[in-house]
């Protein structure tokens, strides 16, 4: 990934991690395990790269599409807040 300045706190300073990315496209989600991101050493910012989103995207849409199909499915608990 590239060097960047923190658009938070302005430090120069990033570490490469994995996330799990949670998609989500009018009320249909894709969970993406191991997705490489830039973390702010400073402030914990998280920074994705536009070829890594563009490319979680593009699998969301071919999965809902049925051109692909998913390693797995989960099941996600859901609660009204009130």
């Amino acid at each position: 990934m590239r060097e960047v300045q923190c658009n938070v706190c302005g430090s120069k300073k990033y570490s490469e991690r994995r996330v799990e990315y949670l998609y989500s496209y009018q009320g249909k989600y894709l969970l993406v395990p191991n997705t490489p991101v830039e973390v702010c050493v400073d402030c914990g910012m998280v920074y994705y790269d536009a070829a890594v989103r563009k490319e979680i995207e593009r699998i969301f849409f071919a999965i809902h599409q049925q051109t692909e199909s998913p390693d797995r499915y989960i099941q996600i608990p859901t609660k009204v807040y009130t």
